[in-house]
């Protein structure tokens, strides 16, 4: 499994100036690769180097022979999702380094680091589990600059333990009010969450209207306080609901909840939560997870999950008549909504769906 180990760079001024300006023009010579895979309609690698490489190394003298090559493949990749628009790129945008450019002394906790006028050796700090996953790095790193500090995020490989045959699941219902809620009846609210964003939807709204220097400064002084939150509960959710699985000898079973934005129709004044709700980023944070603990993960069709009855099957918009309240309008089985569609999700996940021939 790849997984991404972080490290914060620690540099002097002078330092701090050469990486800078190595960044700005690496990202000038993307523009210029950028410029000319537009003009000649050529998106591939290994065409993009022979048309462009000798002229960009010309343009840009002070990059090295390496540097332009990482350059030329980030434009490559960058045309991979699509070749509709042109792509350009920040001055300070993440740049690419491979092995001939940067090297790691984990035991010593140093890198080595081409930059503009020469190479730079730099400590670092680390936590525990990047430490740890810093001893199976495979691959490139990304220089990135952030509130005016480098980080290094270099590509590990892990290796997976086997799957573990589990011995049913433990459902798991997501949502914007409960962020989670699983089969076994535990909730994980969502309100604390709910309430900050939308305290700091209105502190944006006031600085924003007021468009003066100390607002400007007072957002981006807290630029992306709120997804920083978001993904620390996420990633204490996750865990949470890993162990409990791991714990039980179960897999996880979770909705498909792909493109739901696109399919649900909410009022205006809901359209903030859903556009907010970091639903994906959980699910990723438990499937890495789980990968890493040996548990299984099954996506489940998420139709008429809140509102199939567990004990006669009926399935009726009405037997869900507020968020909370669940109540069968077949036979009065009535129950918490969220913890009777996890336990639909976990029983869909345990039964091998027959194949039907169109």
């Amino acid at each position: 499994m790849k997984l991404i180990a972080q490290a914060k760079l620690k540099t002097d001024p002078e330092q701090t100036s050469a990486l800078r300006s190595t960044m700005e023009q690496a990202n000038a010579c993307c523009n210029w690769l950028s410029g000319q895979a537009w003009e000649h309609g050529i998106f591939s690698q290994f065409k993009l180097h022979k048309l462009a490489y000798h002229e960009a190394r010309r343009l840009f003298p002070t990059l090295s022979s390496q540097v332009v090559v990482r350059c030329i493949a980030r434009v490559a990749d960058a045309y991979k999702l699509d070749r509709k628009t042109r792509r350009e790129f920040k001055p300070l945008s993440a740049v690419s380094y491979d092995a001939r450019i940067l090297r790691w002394y984990v035991l010593r906790q140093e890198v080595s680091i081409w930059a503009i006028g020469g190479r730079l050796r730099l400590s670092y700090e680390v936590g525990e589990r990047q430490r740890a996953l810093l001893t199976t790095l495979q691959g490139e790193a990304d220089l990135v600059f952030s509130d005016g500090v480098f980080y290094l995020s270099q590509v590990c490989n892990v290796e997976e333990p086997p799957i573990i045959e589990p011995q049913g699941f433990l459902g798991v219902d997501l949502g914007i009010k409960n962020i989670a809620t699983d089969s076994d009846g535990n909730q994980y609210a969502g309100g604390h969450l709910n309430g900050l964003r939308a305290r700091h939807a209105r502190l944006r709204a006031k600085l924003q209207h007021k468009s003066t220097k100390s607002a400007k400064r007072l957002l981006k002084k807290r630029s992306r306080k709120e997804h920083r939150l978001s993904h620390h509960v996420n990633h204490v959710i996750s865990k949470r609901l890993v162990e409990r699985a791991k714990d039980t000898t179960r897999g996880i079973a979770l909705e498909d909840l792909k493109g739901i934005r696109e399919r649900v129709s909410v009022r205006k004044a809901h359209r903030r939560q859903l556009n907010s709700w970091a639903f994906y980023d959980l699910r990723q944070k438990i499937e890495y997870k789980a990968k890493l603990a040996g548990v299984m993960v099954r996506l489940v069709d998420p139709r008429n999950t809140s509102r199939t009855c567990p004990v006669c099957g009926s399935i009726d918009k009405a037997n869900r008549p507020d968020q909370a309240t669940f109540r069968c309008q077949a036979c009065g089985f009535s129950g918490h909504a969220d913890i009777i569609a996890a336990g639909v999700i976990a029983r869909r996940a345990a039964v091998d769906q027959p194949y039907v021939s169109a």
